[in-house]
């Protein structure tokens, strides 16, 4: 009979994760056994690879929940607050995927030499497609004025990726953060007399 697992997957992947916000994809599988109370034999009967260990303690594929949900509520309540709730969500889930992000680049920016990038299958350009797709299908409902969803929905995810560069990966030194809530309203006071049908 196999003895029982002492330490789990999950013991594991926090202590992978841990090591790889600090150290990036450099920290050592040696470093990851340790933390984590395990043999580095162990990691690798668990994991195949440290690539395979680095995945699973990023977690970015569970990144992108609110496009479902605003896919959702197309038709509808108001859109306006729509749009202000799947933008708040996107600014929640980045604060926690971006220093993840941060050590999936430290491995590099080339496919070649990072291939989590083309597993990753840029989430960004992910999120302007599901904007834009929610923009048209509102438009088509007359609940929107007929515009440019493409452009908007970009314009938009300009503005949310600038304020989350802005606060997440250069954090205040000597200004005050500007409060998620007070930047998703302020922008669509700005987009909404021109959205509104």
């Amino acid at each position: 009979m196999a003895r029982p697992r002492q330490i789990t997957d999950e013991q594991i992947v926090r202590a992978a994760h841990e090591a790889f916000l600090e150290q990036g994809f450099g920290a050592t599988t040696a470093e990851i056994a340790r933390r984590a109370g395990v043999s580095e034999g162990t990691l690798f009967k668990r994991y195949a690879s440290k690539e395979e260990l680095f995945e699973a303690a990023l977690g970015l594929r569970e990144y992108g929940q609110w496009r479902q949900q605003l896919h959702s509520q197309v038709g509808l309540g108001e859109v306006r607050r729509n749009l202000e709730s799947a933008a708040l969500a996107i600014l929640v889930e980045s604060s926690s995927v971006v220093p993840k992000l941060m050590a999936m680049f430290s491995r590099g920016h080339d496919p070649s030499h990072n291939p989590l990038l083309g597993r990753l299958d840029d989430p960004v350009r992910r999120d302007a497609e599901a904007l834009a797709a929610y923009l048209q299908a509102e438009t088509s409902l007359g609940r929107l004025r007929p515009l440019d969803t493409e452009v908007t929905a970009l314009t938009i995810m300009g503005a949310l990726t600038h304020y989350i560069h802005r606060e997440h990966m250069m954090p205040a030194q000597g200004r005050r953060a500007i409060d998620a809530g007070r930047l998703v309203r302020s922008l669509f006071d700005v987009l909404w007399p021109g959205l509104s049908p």
